[in-house]
């Protein structure tokens, strides 16, 4: 028995944490560097004018600076991509939208620090490889300028509080382009939950489950399947986080406080390398299914799930359970309200509301135009003219515009990345410790609770 206490604590030293006596795993908390001070609700001055500079246009940079085109009080300063061909096909895309050409960086792979060194740039846009995400985040943000990075921003804990410090040292926003939170769906169920509509919110469920196995070979140079041979646990957790923790006010008067992962064997992943390569791994270390729970220090609980290789139909599950009601968006999209939740006047066939069943599509449609979200009422049209993924990666990248332009805090900031993306090493750290607890720092350093709702900026 002692030789067991012994290897586990042995096991959670090599992973980054220690062992409590109740068994939980804890991760150190650097304390903050002198001088600095948390980002929570912090708001730059205003810049009429973002003028972005784009490092990575393989797979999702290029729908960035599509988008970017569309965005008023804007101006593409910068491309930059290894591969030339990747910065022409967007240099060609800003000109056929009548604007100026953009500055070119490519042929190195230092060439994207020339770009975060100009100093006509406010925002570095990063869509890279995830292994270049923190690093470059990192960069920019010393060299003066706003950053938002693709998901998962970042992949450790010491990438996790680099971009901490460096956003608390810089005064610079770091943001992750979390597409998820700003789909429909999700939009007005936050609005729905911010008006109370739920009840108390005491449960929430999301995931990543989509088949990449025809998605594979387009990632340069392998590097997502490769870091999925490489690495356990919930490797890309953040599209499942993002509209679960803001239904729970994280860092906005709740936090999470221990999550518990396990897996199953790793047997798709090994297969498609076989098929692929005619070799099968020994090591492939992602399992096929992975599970996370978290508890948060309000009572609150968080289900979050991965599956990338087995051939299940699409879906981020969100799910949402509350004291008066339930809201569901995958497989089947629908709300379930207490009776009394709804007035005669306010909805149709409300006699038979009952939340033992989903709502009628008619009455959805109702209780939707009622709490449509703001954002989603003035720009929802726009964006689905616009494009990307439905419209939700147009929202994105407009809210981001329209904060910096007025000086408001960011809908996302800084601690929602350090978040959201923690459950990839935390996870990992369960797992390899028999799932065993693990206690989920504090990133904001005491200052969870300073701020109520998620109101502060996303309402505006």
């Amino acid at each position: 028995m002692k030789r067991i206490i012994f290897l586990s604590f042995l096991a959670a030293f090599l992973l980054g944490g220690c062992c409590s006596e109740s068994g939980t795993i804890k991760t150190d908390v650097p304390a903050r560097p002198a001088g600095q001070t948390d980002m929570v609700g912090f708001a730059a001055p205003k810049i009429d004018t973002v003028r972005v500079g784009f490092i990575g246009l393989g797979m999702r940079g290029p729908g960035a600076v599509e988008r970017f085109t569309h965005i008023p009080g804007t101006k593409i300063v910068a491309l930059c991509d290894i591969r030339p061909e990747c910065v022409g096909r967007c240099q060609d895309m800003i000109k056929r939208a009548g604007l100026p050409a953009a500055a070119e960086y490519s042929g190195s792979e230092d060439a994207w620090k020339e770009l975060c060194e100009r100093d006509d740039i406010d925002l570095v846009y990063v869509a890279t490889d995830w292994k270049h995400h923190a690093l470059m985040g990192v960069y920019a943000m010393e060299h003066g300028k706003h950053v938002a990075i693709e998901v998962p921003s970042a992949m450790t804990l010491d990438e996790i509080w680099d971009l901490i410090n460096t956003s608390e040292r810089t005064r610079k926003h770091c943001m992750q382009l979390e597409n998820c939170v700003y789909d429909f769906f999700e939009m007005n169920t936050l609005n729905m939950a911010q008006q109370g509509l739920f009840g108390e919110v005491l449960h929430v469920e999301g995931s990543y489950i989509h088949n990449l196995k025809d998605f594979w070979p387009y990632y340069w140079n392998n590097w997502r399947l490769d870091y999925n041979h490489e690495n356990r646990g919930d490797v890309y957790a953040t599209h499942g986080m993002g509209p679960a923790c803001q239904l729970l006010d994280i860092h906005r008067g709740d936090r999470m406080t221990t999550l518990v992962a396990m897996d199953t064997k790793s047997v798709c992943g090994p297969d498609y390398i076989e098929e692929t390569t005619g070799v099968r791994p020994d090591d492939f270390k992602n399992g096929d299914h992975t599970m996370t729970m978290i508890r948060t220090h309000n009572g609150k609980t968080i289900h979050i799930q991965h599956d990338v290789v087995n051939p299940r139909p699409y879906s981020r599950m969100y799910q949402l359970t509350g004291t008066k009601g339930f809201a569901n968006k995958y497989p089947m999209q629908g709300y379930a309200l207490e009776p009394e939740q709804v007035a005669s006047d306010e909805m149709p066939n409300h006699e038979n509301l009952s939340s033992h069943g989903y709502l009628s599509r008619e009455q959805e449609a109702a209780l939707v135009d009622k709490y449509m979200h703001p954002i989603i009422r003035e720009v929802g049209d726009l964006a689905r003219t616009v494009g990307g993924h439905g419209g939700m990666d147009f929202i994105m990248d407009y809210r981001l515009v329209y904060c910096l332009q007025n000086g408001l805090p960011l809908d996302m900031d800084v601690y929602d990345l350090a978040e959201w993306c923690c459950l990839a090493p935390l996870s990992a750290l369960s797992i390899e410790n028999g799932s065993a607890p693990v206690e989920v720092p504090d990133f904001t350093r005491g200052a969870w609770n300073r701020i109520n709702g998620f109101r502060h900026a996303f309402a505006e």
